[in-house]
């Protein structure tokens, strides 16, 4: 059962691991926790068809750890994150609440569900998430079923703040399709962009938790299929994860990874600090660098929204699509933001093809997934780390190491990545070289000293 306490969230399998006993108690706990910085807890949930079941399995929880629950119903977990800055009336006070708990299962397949945790505006991940698993295993509570709740509209507020941010954009004259995969994107792209006045085109807008049309990720690209169709008919492209905090952007010619958005957006801001994760490419730094300052960091959103407020950045990005604004925003990711941001760089003359015609040219490999355990990925990492101490003869000069998060090997004309994950038992890896022969060298190359370390 403590696999499902797993670096950045709780996710697991509803009713086999995700059970009662086990979410009311993760209720309990959490509400011991959140009682140190006031007494409301507010809840939202995606489109999953379990997703209200685990509600108020959790509310009985935080309710018999005498927490307030605030619930918001279905929304994005950009909403979620959303109400960590918002007011809300409850029995004639006005209340901000002390933390948030997001119930969803993100891109994973139906069955899955799960709970991304803030407390006092910070995420809770890391060795808080494995300390509250060990709680949550070892105790022996039985918690009465207790669903008393406060309804709160997190969402119409959410929708409000961006039609007033983003007034501005009123009049823009692209025709815009956008890709929500039944997710619950639908639920605040549809009347934010009817309020802008948005000439759009809405795919799969109606939240179905059994996600009919295609599954909910647009890192994978056959998930892009009906989008690029629509595209033809369309000048720009935007597709969301399930819950809404990962974002793809298409034009004609281009799928925009993360990491380009983030070259693109740094560009409209004055000296600007931006945090990568260590997959991101040399081109996001390089050319960040001249205008500012790119920071490498660990991947992980929990990683990259704490990072963010250590050093002061104004942006954060991983290549999957999680768009970190801190610029006149709130420092967490949102594919909504990110979404009017793109659009008002449009309407500021941005062309974003010749922005990404105009940069160095490399070739990069998606990530690529090696299968292993979860008891063997860390210890993978520390015997390659050894390795590459002493490479072979004919392996390529390398030319720096980082190894802030897994292993990044600098060689002269591109790089190769390897880190375990933090979610699930691969390998992930991912090369990037001034050409495709030059990168599946380096995956060849290290790829034979893994093969050497046995996975």
């Amino acid at each position: 059962m403590l696999s499902i306490f797993r670096e950045y969230d709780i996710r697991g399998i509803f009713e086999k691991e995700l059970s009662e006993n086990v979410v009311k108690k993760i209720g309990f706990y959490l509400g011991e926790i959140i009682k140190k910085y006031g007494d409301y807890v507010a809840i939202g949930y995606d489109a999953r068809v379990h997703s209200p079941i685990l509600f108020k399995w959790l509310t009985s929880g935080f309710n018999a750890a005498e927490v307030k629950v605030l619930n918001m119903g279905m929304v994005p977990t950009p909403v979620n994150y959303f109400s960590n800055y918002s007011e809300f009336n409850i029995q004639d006070k006005k209340i901000t609440p002390n933390a948030s708990i997001m119930i969803t299962g993100s891109h994973n397949p139906p069955e899955y569900n799960g709970f991304k945790i803030t407390i006092d505006k910070k995420p809770f991940f890391g060795k808080d998430i494995y300390q509250l698993g060990e709680k949550v295993i070892s105790s022996n509570l039985d918690i009465k079923d207790n669903e008393n709740y406060f309804n709160i509209d997190a969402k119409e507020k959410y929708i409000s703040y961006m039609v007033e941010n983003f007034s501005h954009l009123k009049g823009f004259d692209k025709k815009i399709v956008a890709d929500c995969g039944n997710g619950v994107a639908g639920i605040v792209v549809e009347p934010i962009f009817k309020e802008l006045g948005f000439d759009y085109k809405g795919l799969y807008c109606n939240p179905d938790g059994t996600f009919p049309n295609h599954h909910p990720d647009p890192s994978v690209e056959k998930n892009l299929k009906d989008i690029k169709e629509a595209l033809k008919e369309a000048d720009i492209g935007f597709a969301y994860d399930g819950d809404a905090d990962r974002i793809a952007v298409l034009t004609k010619k281009y799928n925009i990874k993360g990491d380009i958005l983030a070259i693109i957006f740094a560009k409209s801001m004055k000296n600007p600090v931006v945090v990568g994760e260590v997959k991101c490419s040399q081109v996001m730094y390089d050319e960040i660098n001249k205008i500012g300052k790119a920071i490498m960091y660990k991947t992980g959103h929990s990683n990259l929204k704490v990072k963010m407020k250590e050093v002061g950045a104004d942006l954060a990005a991983e290549v999957s699509g999680h768009i970190f604004f801190a610029d006149r925003y709130f420092g967490y990711d949102d594919a909504i933001y990110a979404t009017l941001r793109v659009i008002e760089l449009i309407k500021n003359g941005v062309d974003l093809d010749k922005e990404i015609d105009s940069l160095p040219k490399v070739y990069s490999t998606p990530e690529i997934k090696i299968n292993t355990t979860d008891e063997k990925k860390f210890e993978i990492i520390k015997k390659l780390k050894e390795e590459l101490k002493n490479p072979p003869n004919d392996f390529p000069k390398i030319k720096d190491i980082i190894d802030i998060d897994g292993v990044r090997v600098i060689f002269d004309d591109g790089w190769a990545l390897v880190r375990a994950s933090n979610t699930t038992p691969v390998l992930v890896t991912r090369f990037e070289a001034k050409d495709k022969e030059k990168a599946e060298f380096y995956q060849k190359k290290i790829l034979e000293i893994l093969d050497k370390i046995g996975y």
